[in-house]
């Protein structure tokens, strides 16, 4: 499948708005969603090895712009496959402890089939971590740390968005991602 660019990052934050941010899956998407401080950049189909070079560059790229609040690393036309994508998600945390930039920022998984560990394919829980196309998320640890420190109850929300999701059902779940995919 391929995509421009520009379509690629449009869905992208339809996604956002109308997934993460209207089913509140996430408590700290809505800041920087809103005040246009989250950088999209789509990694074309290369090898690995040049897309492992492009993850390292985007923590330079977070390093040396501090209006940038988040960073999502699309991959429209590459890790379709969600073991490969697991690998490359494997690699990529691995850059971050060698260039020690653990502690600094995190990564968060995002990918159109998506699966936690234990759960069956058609789980509507794992809708929480479903996106338009495999993504990486690079996050600062630090407003990380303060988001947190605001957010009641935060080790509630994984099971509330289980619960939230259940409800909604693996089909309706579909249908949304979908539309969004085919805008």
């Amino acid at each position: 499948m391929t995509v421009s660019n520009q379509a690629a990052v449009q869905q992208t934050k339809n996604w956002i708005s109308q997934i993460v941010i209207d089913l509140q899956l996430c408590p700290f998407a809505s800041a920087p969603f809103n005040t246009n401080n989250i950088d999209y950049t789509v990694i074309p189909r290369n090898d690995i090895s040049r897309h492992l070079h492009q993850i390292a560059n985007s923590y330079s790229v977070l390093d040396n712009d501090t209006n940038i609040e988040t960073q999502l690393l699309i991959f429209p036309d590459a890790y379709q496959d969600f073991e490969d994508y697991l690998d490359l998600l494997h690699l990529a945390n691995q850059i971050l402890k060698d260039l020690k930039y653990t502690g600094i920022y995190q990564l968060a998984s995002f990918h159109p089939l998506y699966r936690f560990a234990d759960s069956d394919e058609k789980d509507a829980a794992n809708y929480s971590n479903r996106s338009p196309y495999p993504m990486l998320h690079v996050l600062r640890e630090s407003s990380l740390d303060k988001a947190i420190i605001n957010h009641p109850n935060i080790e509630d929300v994984p099971q509330n968005n289980i619960n939230k999701l259940d409800e909604i059902g693996y089909l309706t779940m579909q249908k949304k991602l979908e539309a969004i995919t085919e805008s």
